[in-house]
This record gives C-alpha cells, sequence and structure tokens, in this order.
C-alpha cells in the first residue's frame, strides 16, 4: 500500500511520520487485498485560541473513495481516532460489498487496475490545458462510472461528506445524493 503524508503548519517528523504510518497500516491491515493507497493531511490551525489538530485521511479502495477526519486538541490523539473510524469504515465497505457481490454474483464497484493512472491522458479533451485555479476554487476530475442511486448513497456513507455528485445508471444523467439536516436523503437530479 502507498502512503502519502502531507503537514500543514506543522514539521513532519520522523516519528510522527511513523506513528502515523503504524496506525494507518494497522488499522488497514485486514484489507490489504482492497486498499491501495492512503493519502494523510495533518494539519494545526494557525489560530492559537482554536488548538485544534486534524488528522485527515482518504483510502483509495478498489476505485471507491473512503474518507474519515477528525479534530481534537492533541495531534496524536487525531491520528488515533481516524484510524479507528477507518477501520470501522473499511469493515462496513467490505460487508456491503461481499454481500452485494454473494446475493447479486456481481461486483458493484469497479476494480482499478495497476496500469492506470490519476492522471490519464485519455480523461482529457483535445485542446484541454491543465492550470492553476483561483486560489478560492480547487478543481478534482474524476472518471464517473455510471452507478445506481442506492451505490451512490453508499458511497456517500463512506466518504464523510454531505453530498455525493455521480452519474446514474439508468439514464446516464449527472445527479446529487445528499444528507438531509432532518434525516434521510435527498436527490437532485435534472429535469
Amino acid at each position: 500500500m502507498k502512503i502519502l503524508i502531507h503537514g500543514k503548519n506543522l514539521e513532519l517528523t520522523g516519528a510522527l511520520k511513523e506513528y502515523t504510518e503504524a496506525k494507518i497500516e494497522k488499522a488497514t491491515h485486514h484489507y490489504k487485498d482492497i486498499v491501495k493507497e492512503a493519502d494523510i493531511h495533518l494539519s494545526i490551525e494557525k489560530n492559537p485560541r482554536v488548538a485544534l489538530q486534524t488528522a485527515e485521511v482518504t483510502i483509495f479502495a478498489n476505485g471507491t473513495v473512503i474518507r474519515a477526519e477528525e479534530k481534537t486538541e492533541n495531534l496524536y490523539s487525531s491520528i488515533d481516532l481516524v484510524s479507528n473510524k477507518l477501520c470501522r469504515k473499511l469493515r462496513k465497505y467490505k460487508e456491503r460489498n461481499n454481500k452485494t457481490n454473494h446475493s447479486k454474483n456481481k461486483e458493484s464497484f469497479p476494480v482499478e487496475s495497476s496500469e492506470s493512472s490519476f492522471l490519464n491522458k485519455a480523461l482529457f479533451e483535445d485542446g484541454r490545458e491543465a492550470s492553476l485555479p483561483e486560489p478560492s476554487i480547487k478543481n478534482k476530475y474524476f472518471e464517473m462510472i455510471p452507478i445506481s442511486s442506492e451505490d451512490a448513497r453508499r458511497q456517500l456513507d463512506l466518504i464523510d461528506h454531505d453530498f455525493y455528485v455521480f452519474r446514474n445508471s439508468k439514464n446516464n444523467e449527472l445527479q446529487v445524493i445528499y444528507k438531509r439536516n432532518h434525516g434521510g436523503y435527498g436527490l437532485i437530479q435534472s429535469k
């Protein structure tokens, strides 16, 4: 498994890197067959009144993105909590994926080939150039394989965000599923 560690407003010491790697490897130990890469962001708030230290981990598992984030007053505590959260999410993902594979006898999410690259040249259109975005805008590019709205709901639960944009397999249109404030989910689709 490939592990990338980034630091913001802190110096990444050897001990901190080793501790983080050990915790993430321990959390993903039982899921080595599906986990390909872990992207870890450790940060400390600049404001001294807000003593929050954040550990954010994004796992790439068989074409699925699993994300967890924890903020506490101690960075090591944040790392511990985020590794526990990741372990729970990976277990949940694997149980759901195995259940659907056994009942439907097909894979819910595509398996990423070792030859594919994050920046695949085929994903970019002719004449389109990569450029740096405005400071307030962060661009992300994803290959959107059509999935069902139920699979999109499962993805939403795994990424720890309020919404998830996906291409619906029924009509091949872009749709957004989101968590409602009073419970449940909502689906935004074009008319």
